[in-house]
């Protein structure tokens, strides 16, 4: 198979733990190869517009989706499922630019980084699916955000703008927000929990780096300038204002200066 046959294959299956297992044995196969020096075709892939989704859960639009209170057992379960939900998405999201964009010409490290990401949101959603089901609930138990989908459908033909606005913008977010989750289940005791969170967020940090690194790649390869063209490509492809307080350290660490995100929060397209 080609690397963009497996993605295709990891994108039309829709278990979520059948399609990380795919996932993790696809990632193996590439780097066994890379290590054994063998060639794997990058090959073009078809893509499907949407990734196969199981019966459950409940897709909804976001503000469908009830509002628990996280400070309450069933507001925590809340919370495990809605960042299961993001990893999911997050496994198609990186298959999705390997399959998607395998007809731009990029370096082999390209590819080893895409495939190592979509391999860690792999275990990402299989350690958020492990919290909930000690919990007596799992993946699918209650309704879910449909929006999910909506910055890989509006990048589909713009790889400058899919890492623009999925590593830099979605994920970047992440660094954020996690820290605080981090520090709810550490107060409510649940250690392991609070591990997983803890590799989430450690693991987090390098997506969010491949994405400004292959961005500053292409613009240097097309002699663009990377800032004006972030603002420009955010302002397009992202529906909202990016919202402060911003993990200004993590998001440095992962090679996204303030100048890039802060002048975000005064204005965007809100189409």
């Amino acid at each position: 198979m080609t690397l963009t046959e497996m993605a295709v294959e990891v994108l039309t299956c829709a278990d979520g733990r059948e399609k990380t297992a795919l996932s993790h044995r696809h990632a193996a196969r590439w780097f066994e190869a890379r290590d054994a020096g063998e060639e794997i075709e990058i090959g073009i892939g078809a893509p499907p517009d949407f990734p196969a989704r199981p019966e459950r859960p409940e897709l909804r639009d976001p503000r469908d989706v009830p509002k628990r209170k996280p400070g309450s057992p069933e507001g925590r379960i809340a919370l495990l499922h809605a960042v299961a939900h993001i990893e999911l998405n997050a496994v198609d999201l990186h298959w999705d630019l390997i399959a998607r964009f395998g007809h731009v010409p990029m370096p082999p490290g390209f590819y080893d980084d895409w495939v190592r990401a979509a391999d860690e949101e792999s275990k990402h959603f299989n350690l958020m699916a492990d919290c909930l089901e000690a919990k007596g609930s799992f993946y699918g138990a209650l309704p879910a955000h449909a929006g999910m989908w909506r910055a890989a459908s509006d990048t589909a033909e713009d790889i400058f703008g899919r890492l623009a606005v999925v590593p830099m913008v979605l994920e970047a977010r992440g660094l954020d927000v996690t820290p605080g989750m981090i520090a709810l289940f550490t107060k409510a005791g649940d250690a392991g929990a609070v591990d997983a969170l803890e590799t989430i967020y450690a693991e987090e940090v390098g997506h969010v780096a491949y994405g400004s690194k292959w961005f500053h790649f292409l613009c240097g390869r097309d002699n663009r300038d990377p800032k004006p063209l972030f603002h420009d490509l955010v302002r397009r492809y992202f529906h909202s204002t990016l919202k402060p307080p911003f993990n200004d350290e993590k998001r440095a660490e992962a090679g996204l200066p303030p100048d890039f995100y802060w002048p975000l929060t005064e204005d965007s397209d809100h189409s």
